[in-house]
């Protein structure tokens, strides 16, 4: 094979984003990607019937449509657009009440009575700055100093604060869930120092940019970067499964959209012993048990609130989702699991048959879990939308060791590159001031093991690119926000 500047192995959204971020830098690009389509974690498939187009992984994108670099790229010349649901997530309780989170910040605090007026203090210093605060928050924690860090700091006294402390500052049930299913989504138990920050950092995404599906599905986000790729002239080869950096094409620097131990085992001799080692013993996340469903009609949320949102998170209190991330951390399957539901159907009208809809759910279980959740997962269903399961037409289920078929990133079903637990969210895969650089200075790691973490986002491909170009090419690295 003829050489190039950079290659890049994986093309998931961040494995694209950092070969997009080289080849706008003039330089020749090739990614590598082991599967027939491009896309990671940010794929569709007709999972169960012909014409029910599924997400087998990430489904709903409020960090998406917010990413700094996603958002300066124009991605929309290449099929994607985003879909709005009337409401951006639901938060049910027994009784029909719900808790909501809108982009209409009043909307939101209206759902919250008593705590309306918390709320907005604490989400009030960073409305209609998103822009801003976004590109200090979704960096590495060490490096180059802050754009704006008066505000960063102002986000940092939440931010850093354990969910479980969080809620505290609210009187009622209704907000105290909203923000423990908002920090659950990185699967960490409540008290882990940081997930406030999360719980945070959604919230504000959705005032700002909504939580929206790509229309035709998260593939639609992965098939424009890597449109937008090629336009800058970069190659994307499929199918083509790399066992060793040995394989493949000369280049100045290579760029692995893999998870760390993955990484030992591509570079091989490249890397130091030790580092390998480091690597090797990167500590998985919990896995998750997911269902993806055809069905007949649309979901009979008691509700009402939830018959208007694109995702539901189902608790429904506090205490219940504190209870089942704490048995998923001990290793044991939660009962009743933490639900994360979404509808894309709802608001996009090629996922589906006309009238038939689909559903897409899942619940945390321990890396590696080889039970069945499904009648638990159904029940908790069925709970919060009696007859649901008379709409069932098909359900594909897939628990953590099918999960780790489909991606091997996704190690015991960990789908988010390694434990996000206590700082492993902002130091990761090692405590290193460059995370993206290995011992070898042509080899960069750019998944979701580094900084800012899990999401498609594309910063971490982003933050890495900008690295190689710095060390290997001495170019100085694109900063849209800030140029």
């Amino acid at each position: 094979m003829d050489g190039v500047d950079a290659v890049v192995v994986g093309a998931g959204p961040n494995g694209l984003a950092a070969a997009v971020t080289l080849a706008e830098a003039g330089l020749r690009v090739s990614v590598f990607e082991a599967a027939g389509t491009v896309g990671g974690g940010a794929r569709t498939e007709e999972l169960t019937l012909p014409g029910f187009r599924h997400d087998p992984c990430s489904a709903v994108h409020p960090l998406g449509a917010g990413s700094p670099v996603l958002r300066s790229w124009p991605l929309d010349r290449h099929g994607l657009r985003w879909l709005h649901p009337d409401v951006a997530l639901a938060h049910p309780f027994p009784d029909g009440t719900a808790a909501t989170l809108s982009r209409s910040v009043t909307q939101t605090t209206a759902s919250l009575t008593v705590d309306g007026a918390q709320y907005r203090r604490l989400v009030g210093p960073f409305l209609g700055r998103w822009d801003e605060l976004a590109p200090d928050v979704l960096r590495p924690p060490l490096g180059a100093a802050p754009r704006h860090p008066l505000l960063l700091a102002r986000f940092g006294i939440p931010a850093a604060l354990p969910a479980t402390v969080l809620t505290r500052w609210f009187r009622g049930p209704l907000a105290r869930a909203l923000v423990a299913g908002l920090a659950a989504h990185t699967t960490t138990p409540l008290g882990s120092p940081g997930t406030g920050g999360v719980a945070l950092t959604f919230a504000l995404a959705a005032h700002a940019a909504g939580w929206p599906v790509a229309r035709g599905g998260s593939q639609s986000i992965s098939d424009a970067l890597a449109g937008h790729l090629r336009e800058l002239g970069g190659q994307v080869h499929t199918g083509h499964l790399v066992t060793s950096l040995d394989e493949l094409p000369p280049a100045r620097a290579y760029l692995l959209d893999v998870v760390p131990r993955h990484l030992a085992e591509l570079a091989g001799a490249r890397l130091p012993e030790r580092y390998r080692d480091r690597l090797r013993r990167t500590r998985l996340g919990p896995a998750v048990f997911k269902l993806d469903y055809a069905l007949s009609g649309p979901m009979p949320w008691t509700a009402p609130a939830c018959r208007q949102a694109g995702t539901v998170h189902l608790g429904p209190y506090d205490t219940d989702i504190g209870a089942a991330l704490q048995a998923v951390h001990h290793g044991s399957a939660p009962d009743p699991p933490f639900l994360i539901v979404a509808q894309p159907s709802l608001c996009d009208p090629t996922r589906a048959p006309a009238g038939k809809h689909v559903l897409w759910v899942y619940a945390h279980v321990p890396n590696g879990w080889t039970g069945d959740l499904t009648p638990v997962i159904e029940a908790q269903l069925e709970r919060f939308a009696p007859g649901f399961r008379d709409l069932v037409l098909a359900r594909a289920v897939t628990g953590p060791a099918e999960l780790q078929r489909r991606n091997p990133n996704y190690l015991g079903g960990d789908i988010a590159g390694g434990s996000c637990e206590g700082l492993r969210l902002l130091f990761r895969p090692t405590f290193a001031p460059v995370p993206y650089a290995t011992p070898d200075p042509a080899v960069f790691l750019c998944s979701s093991a580094t900084p800012p973490g899990p999401g498609v986002h594309g910063m971490c491909g982003f933050h890495a690119a900008r690295v190689a170009l710095h060390r290997v090419f001495g170019v100085r690295a694109p900063d849209p926000w800030r140029d």
